[in-house]
């Protein structure tokens, strides 16, 4: 299966996402934390859906994703919107070229397909040097409950006129990780037939006291850890690990 098919069943695999939650949750801190700044860039923004959102929320929004095809489909809905979002095909573990931003956001658990310490150090790095002084910094991960609660030896299945899937999943080699093995099945119009596209997707996860530790170890000061979009902090079968920090003046 390739990306760009890939790119547009996303979305039929995540139309269940809390997006406007995501968004709620993001303004809120930030009032709470007294973040005037409207600039924010987007980190693996995939096909776009908070990309939108943010910007019809008033913010000024950059997107970068790793995948063209992904890009693409963020590209047809910030214009179906008539918004004006640069959107750039970067990994997040070495972005370049952006300036300084005034909040960044990794969400949707996109932090969690990067399979190594090194990149996941790299990428709280280099949202680091693209914060101004004071900045924001939001990403949320699946805690380590869900990956070996809810995923592993899961199986999840949808079965819908237009495209159904199956999706399974299995332990991966590195502690915390899991193997999603996903199978689409696709309604050709013309023929009638359902063509089947497969594809693999790994992430991996750490301890809430691993990420704290990075965290301050690049230079960023943590503010809060919270689960699932609520105002608690993680409890043993939370889901969804919040993370805010701050970038501390003093590093550049």
């Amino acid at each position: 299966m390739s990306y760009e098919q890939f790119a547009y069943l996303y979305d039929e695999l995540m139309q269940d996402a809390p997006y406007d939650e995501w968004v709620r949750f993001v303004k809120d801190k930030l009032k709470k934390y007294q973040v005037d700044g409207k600039n924010l860039l987007d980190l693996a923004c995939g096909t776009g859906e908070l990309s939108v959102r943010f910007a019809k929320e008033g913010f000024s929004v950059v997107g970068i994703d790793l995948s063209g095809d992904m890009l693409a489909v963020a590209q047809a809905k910030a214009q179906e919107e008539g918004l004006q979002i640069p959107f750039f095909e970067q990994d997040m573990v070495s972005i370049e070229g952006h300036g300084e931003f005034d909040i960044i956001g990794i969400f949707c658990d996109s932090l969690n397909y990067l399979e190594s310490d090194h990149d996941v150090i790299h990428t709280f790095s280099s949202a680091l040097h693209h914060l101004k002084d004071d900045g924001i910094f939001f990403f949320d991960v699946h805690s380590t409950y869900k990956i070996a609660e809810v995923f592993l030896n899961q199986t999840f299945v949808s079965t819908e006129d237009q495209v159904s899937y199956i999706w399974n999943s299995f332990p991966g080699e590195n502690p915390n990780s899991v193997e999603h093995e996903l199978s689409f099945f696709v309604l050709d119009e013309q023929t009638g037939k359902y063509n089947r596209y497969d594809e693999l997707h790994i992430q991996r996860t750490y301890p809430v006291e691993q990420y704290s530790e990075w965290l301050a170890e690049v230079g960023f000061e943590l503010l809060e850890v919270c689960a699932d979009f609520d105002n608690i902090q993680p409890q043993p079968n939370s889901e969804r690990i919040f993370f805010i920090a701050k970038k501390k003046p003093s590093f550049k």
